[in-house]
């Protein structure tokens, strides 16, 4: 049976899936790596950790399936993470430094006075979210990388980039545009990282990956990994492939992924159109043709939960919040804004943190749980409220994936904070099935059509709660999140 592998390079672990011609998951493996936290807002992975776990996944797959039988690898990856190495001997010169980290504010207040021509050349804000300040941060902070660059010796690349040039055995240090968009060094409209960018950051040209197409030729791996020659057909940023598995390329289709963080995208073709305090970015590139996307990105999305279980420990797993969630009528007034490291679209402020209010002498830890889940949703709202102002369009249904989107809770709560329809697909873990696809179409193991003729639903969550107590709720999240703003003082 011939598949094709997509590998999924996520925020806490990595996985490798094989799907065959009728988008089924045939084999599968995950691995989890260590989240580091060396300060309260900092977050960051050991690159070696993400490739083990990487290649541990990748092994599993092949071993269960056989390596004749796979057509190509897509690879889909958490975006703006900045790992940079040296490309004599391989070796990171420091951890990466994650999407999520605040670090760079400091940066970021440096260069404010940049901030309009940045917006107008990315789409993108200035914000510590993005990968160009986290190169400043370790060209400023990280002995040996300043001399390192003048030499010519260190490289710098996405976790994309990252997996690849390892795979290849170091021959192909490459990204696509979708990647690139990230990196606030990349011109949105020109396709081409910008010098007058490049300069404001005091990065070099020569450090930064080639820009491929989104669905082409990465190379090949080296046998000596993959037990004979595999290629590479097509790279997508997580959100992208999540797009491109929900048919993102149609006109009006809205996503949502509910993942680590939350990130609702929705096509606007060959349009990079007024964002309002959202994002333009790139969805990705085929044929020559770049299509453009606006997106809301939500830095704490899943891993609250994650936090509820790991860092207070009042859940076992995130299995259990459902039906904790569901043991409440109400909040009872408990709300939870969790900006556990800032907020991101649409408020944009790196300087927020975490708060719950409402607390009484009855609060229990199903209330803790239930503000959790409604977060995501009010979050949620944000964007979708900020995109139907930017866009002119009232999108009428919503396209769920990831994790989190298998708490039917969530899902009716978020159907009735929106009045609006939550498509939830019989396949979750869509990020893994874009890039098969925007691989699996380069290689002509599908066509276009073919490949989302393959899309299952699962269930379809309608809107139950009256449209005035769900702007109630709503109104009380917006006054929680005012509290919780600019809280930290530099």
């Amino acid at each position: 049976m011939k598949v094709v592998v997509a590998i999924d390079l996520g925020t806490t672990g990595n996985r490798a899936i094989a799907f065959s011609a009728d988008g089924s998951a045939v084999a599968s493996s995950y691995y989890e790596f260590p989240q580091i936290f060396p300060r309260p807002g900092w977050v960051e992975h050991d690159p070696l950790d993400i490739l083990k776990t990487t290649m541990k996944a990748l092994r599993d797959v092949l071993g269960s399936i056989g390596t004749a039988e796979v057509v190509s690898i897509g690879i889909t990856n958490q975006r703006e993470t900045a790992i940079l190495w040296d490309r004599r001997t391989g070796k990171p010169l420091y951890n990466a430094i994650v999407w999520q980290c605040r670090r760079t504010k400091s940066i970021c207040d440096r260069l404010a006075g940049y901030a309009p021509v940045i917006r107008a050349k990315t789409g993108l804000p200035l914000d510590p979210y993005f990968s160009a300040t986290k190169i400043m941060w370790m060209i400023e902070n990280v002995g040996g990388v300043r001399e390192g660059i003048d030499r010519g010796d260190i490289l710098f690349g996405t976790v994309d980039s990252w997996l690849l040039w390892n795979l290849t055995g170091g021959k192909v240090h490459a990204t696509e545009p979708g990647n690139a968009s990230r990196t606030l060094c990349y011109n949105i409209r020109t396709l081409d990282y910008d010098d007058e960018l490049l300069g404001i950051f005091g990065l070099p040209r020569e450090i930064f990956p080639e820009v491929r197409e989104s669905g082409g030729g990465f190379g090949n791996t080296v046998k000596e990994l993959t037990g004979r020659e595999i290629p590479v057909s097509g790279i997508l940023g997580d959100q992208q492939a999540s797009l491109f598995a929900q048919g993102g390329w149609q006109e009006g289709v809205v996503k949502n992924t509910y993942g680590t963080g939350l990130f609702l995208v929705t096509s606007t073709g060959r349009k990079v159109p007024a964002s309002g305090r959202l994002l333009n970015t790139i969805a990705w590139m085929t044929g020559g043709e770049a299509c453009y996307a606006m997106e809301g990105s939500v830095f704490v999305g899943g891993s609250c939960i994650q936090w509820l279980r790991d860092g207070l420990g009042i859940i076992r797993s995130s299995a259990e919040t459902e039906s904790l969630a569901a043991s409440l009528d109400s909040n009872e007034g408990v709300y939870f804004v969790p900006a556990l490291t800032g907020l991101g679209a649409p408020y944009w402020d790196p300087a927020a943190r975490g708060m719950v209010i409402g607390i009484t002498r009855g609060t229990r830890r199903e209330h803790l749980v239930r503000a959790a889940l409604e977060a995501i949703a009010y979050q949620t709202r944000d964007v979708i409220e900020e995109m139907k102002r930017a866009t002119g369009m009232d999108f009428r249904q919503v396209r769920v994936d990831g994790g989190a989107s298998r708490n039917d809770f969530l899902m009716q709560f978020q159907a009735d904070l929106l009045g609006t329809d939550i498509e939830r697909p019989a396949l979750t873990e869509t990020t893994a099935f874009g890039a098969a696809g925007i691989a699996g179409i380069a290689s002509g193991f599908w066509t276009r059509e073919a490949f989302f003729a393959t899309r299952k639903v699962d269930r379809v969550f309608t809107p139950r709660m009256d449209e005035s107590e769900a702007d109630r709720c709503y109104s009380q999240w917006r006054k929680a999140v005012e509290r919780a703003m600019n809280w930290v003082e530099d």
